[in-house]
């Protein structure tokens, strides 16, 4: 029988012990980028080569279930029950939201463009711009969205920015709990929460990666809400490029 010293040491040295994998690969504990502490550097931890990915996942707000009226069922009609609710916005109409992940890009040779579902522009690892989408999510699943960047052409790449934009329905960022995942090659991942009530922001930037003066690869938490779309978000951080309506295809892809 393990004596209760004998217990309380070896949970003392598992809980003093590091919390990241000792193998190489990606850390298994986050830290939140917050406005005290927007900053983190890709370099100084070791992550500016490898694949990083960038994953968008989001679920109602809890207190919008709590908000729901209670459910009128009866053992007359014991299927009443069982009907889904209407999540109900700012108007007495069904809030349906679809959350897309973004990424702008600038590289150190001047060309710029967008990874999008929005369109099809999906990007590529391997060439120009070395970031990729690997799809959309419609319906904010546990997996959610997920862009990948090739660290490996860290040197190439001038400048990142992340962001969320709601392409249909209701401008919903109030009624969603949105959190962007940073997961880089080594070190902690790296958490923002979209959780500041804009009722009728359409868009958000959320990320921005680029080189510091010291040339550091460095991860800056922007969480700018804007009431446009892309364009608007490329006047706010100087990109220049032009813009179109665009359209997903049936599949998101």
């Amino acid at each position: 029988m393990v004596s209760l010293w004998e217990h309380w040491r070896s949970s003392g040295n598992r809980s003093r012990g590091p919390r990241f994998d000792t193998v190489g690969g990606p850390s298994t504990y986050a830290v939140e980028l917050t406005r005290r502490q927007p900053r983190v550097s890709l370099t100084q931890q070791g992550a500016d080569s490898g694949t990083m990915r960038v994953n968008l996942s989001w679920r109602m707000r809890t207190s919008d279930l709590h908000d729901r009226p209670r459910r009128q069922g009866s053992l007359r009609r014991p299927l009443q029950m069982l009907k889904p609710q209407p999540v109900n916005g700012h108007t007495q109409g069904m809030v349906n939201v679809d959350l897309d992940l973004a990424c702008m890009y600038e590289l150190q040779d001047g060309s710029k463009g967008v990874v999008q579902p929005l369109g099809g522009f999906l990007g590529d690892m391997q060439e120009p711009p070395y970031v990729k989408l690997s799809g959309d999510d419609r319906f904010g699943s546990g997996s959610g969205e997920t862009i990948y960047v090739n660290m490996d052409h860290a040197d190439e790449i001038k400048r990142l920015l992340f962001f969320v934009y709601i392409y249909d329905g209701t401008p919903a960022f109030d009624r969603t709990h949105a959190v962007v995942t940073l997961v880089p090659s080594n070190g902690p991942h790296v958490e923002v929460g979209l959780n500041e009530r804009a009722p009728e922001a359409r868009s958000c930037a959320v990320l921005l990666i680029e080189h510091d003066k010291s040339g550091d690869l460095v991860v800056q938490r922007e969480v700018r809400y804007v009431y446009g779309f892309q364009a608007d978000l490329d006047r706010l951080y100087g990109w220049g490029m032009t813009w179109g309506r665009g359209y997903k295809s049936a599949s998101g892809r």
